[in-house]
């Protein structure tokens, strides 16, 4: 089992910058690729960024590379969501995800991991 608790989220204006941070307990965390996704309301669960467990590999959604950057310090078991010029559309619940099948590249899809936060508001405002 991992427990994931996300913390970081708020209301921030178009254009700011915002960083999500996620901690893990439970079973051994530098062995999971971790993910975040998010939900915006009436929208399906998405993609954000993830990081292998070594944090050798890093993948972004179009919609927010270059802006997005996703980090882990596993000797704190956490792992960050760095967010910057923040748009409307980022709008969401940001979740932090663990994929603890300790793979070499990162999976998209959410039925790829089974740890789940349980999410952390993000608004931002035009």
């Amino acid at each position: 089992q991992v427990q994931l608790v996300e913390s970081g989220g708020g209301l921030v204006q178009a254009g700011d910058s915002l960083r999500l941070s996620c901690a893990a307990s439970g079973r051994t965390f530098s062995a999971c690729a971790m993910g975040w996704f998010r939900q915006a309301p009436g929208k399906v669960r998405e993609f954000v960024a993830g990081i292998t467990w070594s944090g050798g590999r890093t993948r972004y959604a179009e919609s927010v590379k270059g802006r997005f950057t996703i980090s882990r310090d596993n000797a704190k078991n956490t792992v960050y969501l760095q967010m910057g010029s923040l748009k409307p559309e980022d709008t969401a619940v940001y979740y932090c995800a663990a994929d603890p099948n300790l793979t070499v590249v990162v999976r998209t899809a959410s039925d790829e991991y089974d740890y789940w936060g349980q999410g952390t508001q993000v608004t931002v405002s035009s």
